[in-house]
């Protein structure tokens, strides 16, 4: 379930990513797997060869992607979530979501 998101936005990112575009959105999540994450970034495209590409950008492995049917994805956590937001510019998803230490 996604929280700290709207519906609309929600609804962009499943346009953009049918549409073959790399696409991003942050949600506030809790999995009791990973306690120490309070958010997840999911990265889609309906391309799976493009997705597979952009991801060997940041070293993300093929086998990471959520074979969801509409929307594969990749859920990025901690670092990889960090260092991938901050170089494509999503400054506004790391306030937004907290996911840098307050100094």
């Amino acid at each position: 379930m996604a929280f700290g998101i709207t519906r609309k936005e929600l609804m962009e990112w499943k346009k953009k990513v049918k549409n073959g575009e790399i696409a991003f959105f942050t949600h506030f999540w809790y999995d009791p797997r990973f306690p120490e994450y309070h958010s997840v970034t999911k990265v889609g495209c309906c391309h799976k060869s493009r997705l597979i590409q952009w991801g060997k950008e940041y070293g993300l492995k093929e086998e990471w992607i959520h074979e969801h049917r509409q929307y594969p994805h990749f859920d990025l956590l901690g670092e990889y979530q960090l260092k991938i937001l901050e170089k494509n510019g999503f400054e506004d998803h790391i306030i937004r979501f907290k996911l840098k230490p307050q100094r």
